[in-house]
């Protein structure tokens, strides 16, 4: 079990009382961990539309919210159907203006089309947890369809499949890295003021239309 420091995150712990059995102990220290991680800066990531087989690459944007007020706007490109996306991605979250990040989410396991994102690879490159959201869950029969097309499809749904499978938190569907099912829950929670989307993600979506079709349309 995982001992929390006596100060963690600027907050204070004392270790459960000796007389307390294993089990009520050990959910103590859980509870103390979680509570000193405070998942509230947060930054979400998604792709612009694109133009199917054009070459040219993909825009990314990140939004970083401290709950759920942006304070910072990120951009970055990806190949279309590439494999770079989740080098991107730890190049990005690793900027020393970003270091106050303490979680990635993503709209999904894809972008720029079918550049999967390795989440455990990339928790463990950038040192923090990722939390992928969806509102639904995907149709992957449908899915691997169409990544079969592709001449490394067989990499590629490896990665998928490495994610984990889907998970329900509240409204949303998760899949995750780095973090428990009852994190994730605490951090949508503090990242979310409209609808069901946290912040990071439905303003990483909103920007990234924006500035590519000249006007945001549609809901996250």
């Amino acid at each position: 079990m995982r001992q929390p420091s006596t100060v963690t995150a600027g907050l204070q712990y004392r270790a459960p009382a000796p007389h307390l059995g294993h089990e009520n102990r050990a959910k103590l220290l859980d509870i103390a961990w979680m509570a000193a991680r405070r998942l509230s800066n947060v930054v979400g990531f998604d792709d612009a539309p694109f133009q199917r087989g054009a070459r040219a690459p993909v825009t990314l944007v990140g939004a970083v919210c401290a709950a759920t007020r942006l304070d910072i706007v990120l951009r970055a490109e990806l190949q279309q159907d590439g494999d770079d996306a989740t080098q991107v991605l730890a190049q990005v979250t690793r900027q020393p203006e970003l270091s106050h990040v303490r979680a990635v989410l993503l709209k999904g396991i894809t972008m720029a089309g079918f550049n999967v994102v390795d989440i455990h690879a990339l928790s463990e490159a950038a040192s923090l947890p990722v939390l992928v959201v969806l509102r639904r869950p995907p149709r992957f029969e449908k899915f691997y369809q169409a990544l079969a097309h592709l001449p490394d499809h067989t990499a590629r749904r490896k990665l998928v499949e490495k994610a984990g499978p889907l998970e329900r938190c509240g409204a949303l569907w998760v899949q995750r890295a780095g973090l428990s099912v009852e994190e994730a829950h605490e951090l949508l929670t503090r990242t979310t003021l409209h609808g069901t989307l946290p912040e990071p993600l439905r303003l990483a979506h909103l920007i990234a239309s924006g500035v590519t079709l000249g006007i945001s349309r549609g809901h996250a």
